[in-house]
């Protein structure tokens, strides 16, 4: 099987590194990939916010199965595009991937489907915004209701500064989503959906916050683990039973079925699950972390979903143990990055490259706000979180950052959802 990867992170990298690993591929490229991929799969230009150039390299390079790693060419429709022209894809259609492009458009979706999720109110019109804010709060949740890269949410106790993030965002031209605050621990569940069959992959939890103990702004994520122990018996199921299966039938019924990889971001409050926002793809860096300890052969999965055959797919098989991921980020992320500093300790064991690109003299550089996601795998949290610390003291990046405290407070049985 030829299989086109579409992107250039640390998600992409996850990816291209699985399927490299399955010996029904049979030739594997990454487009437009990075320093990291290259070693694994053949590199393309594309532009891969538009639909033709991706369809057009996937058929020139005449790929078996086109897997989309990032949101954006999904939501401008690239999955149609390369369905259209006769090949295989993992992603969902332009209309079924609204429910990452528009939260608006998710949260009719859930309403309609009775998924629980918090109360929110969507504000196009600055002359609206101060007695639609005077609804919510002491803790205001403001949102872009476009796609932000994981940077266009404010959670915040300020009254004044929730205002003035949802004024940016309207001055922008961006619709505004205001949201009720929504306690208790967050989650992260992936689901592969072949427009009707649910299978979820292991439960995992990132960290949005760019500084230790969840300080700072919002980042596209600094480190995630996988899986859960505080999770409740039963977490993953109930998910699945209450909120995805739901949301895909309820997709289904509008005439947009959704094929491809569903991410349900949740928070396990007092009530139970409730939905944070839905994704239309791979979440990164959780990505790293639940492939790494993924068994099955990813690329059978892919391709079973792809042709609507996800109910005859065997039962997954996972590695035992935890998986912790780490991102190293460039010097001013989450604003304006510094780029191209020499990396070194790039090719090491665990280590995937997001934004990096390779000089021509084989020197790989920051090409990027995440650089590299370095990622372990050990018998329990305390081991895989000891082992990738010890990798990420190998990679040296003039100016870089990351967290420390990534999975700790887990491993420590410190986390518990509410009563």
């Amino acid at each position: 099987m030829r299989i086109l990867v579409i992107g250039a992170g640390g998600r992409e990298h996850a990816i291209v590194l699985a399927l490299s690993k399955d010996p029904s591929v049979t030739a594997l490229a990454c487009a437009p990939g990075n320093a990291g991929t290259a070693a694994l799969a053949e590199p393309y230009a594309v532009n891969v916010a538009d639909p033709a150039s991706v369809t057009e390299l996937a058929t020139t390079w005449k790929a078996d199965l086109v897997v989309f790693g990032p949101e954006t060419p999904l939501v401008a429709g690239a999955a149609d595009a390369v369905r259209a022209a006769g090949i295989a894809c993992f992603g969902p259609s332009k209309e079924a991937a609204r429910i990452e492009g528009s939260k608006a458009f998710a949260k009719d979706v859930m309403v309609a489907a009775g998924v629980p999720t918090a109360h929110s109110e969507t504000v196009d019109n600055p002359a609206k915004l101060d007695a639609a804010l005077a609804r919510f709060g002491p803790t205001w949740v403001v949102k872009d209701d476009g796609l932000a890269g994981g940077k266009g949410v404010l959670v915040t106790g300020d009254f004044d500064a929730a205002r003035a993030h949802a004024l940016t965002l309207l001055d922008d031209g961006h619709p505004v989503l205001l949201e009720s605050f929504l306690d208790g621990p967050e989650a992260s569940l992936f689901c592969l959906v072949d427009g009707s069959t649910v299978v979820p992959l292991l439960p995992a939890q990132d960290f949005k916050r760019v500084g230790d103990d969840d300080a700072g702004p919002n980042t596209g994520g600094m480190g995630a683990y996988a899986p859960l122990p505080w999770a409740p018996e039963g977490f993953t199921d109930t998910v699945v039973r209450t909120v995805v299966q739901p949301v895909v039938d309820e997709l289904a019924e509008r005439g947009t079925p959704f094929s491809g990889l569903l991410y349900a971001g949740l928070a396990l409050t007092s009530a139970g699950p409730q939905v944070i926002e839905f994704n239309c793809r791979f979440g990164d860096p959780e990505t790293q972390a639940v492939l790494s300890l993924l068994h099955t052969p990813l690329a059978g999965l892919l391709n079973a979903v792809a042709h609507g055959e996800l109910a005859a797919a065997p039962a997954l098989e996972w590695e035992p143990g935890a998986a912790v991921t780490v991102v190293v980020a460039a010097e001013g992320y989450p604003g304006r990055p510094r780029v191209d500093d020499v990396i070194t300790g790039g090719d090491a064991t665990g280590v995937l490259h997001s934004g990096t690109r390779r000089r021509d003299d084989g020197a790989v550089l920051s090409a990027g706000g995440r650089v590299l996601s370095v990622v372990a795998t050990g018998e329990d949290l305390t081991a895989a979180r000891d082992e990738v610390y010890r990798r990420v003291a190998g990679v040296r990046l003039p100016g870089s950052h990351h967290r420390v405290d990534i999975a700790l407070r887990a491993s420590r049985g410190e986390i518990a959802p509410p009563a």
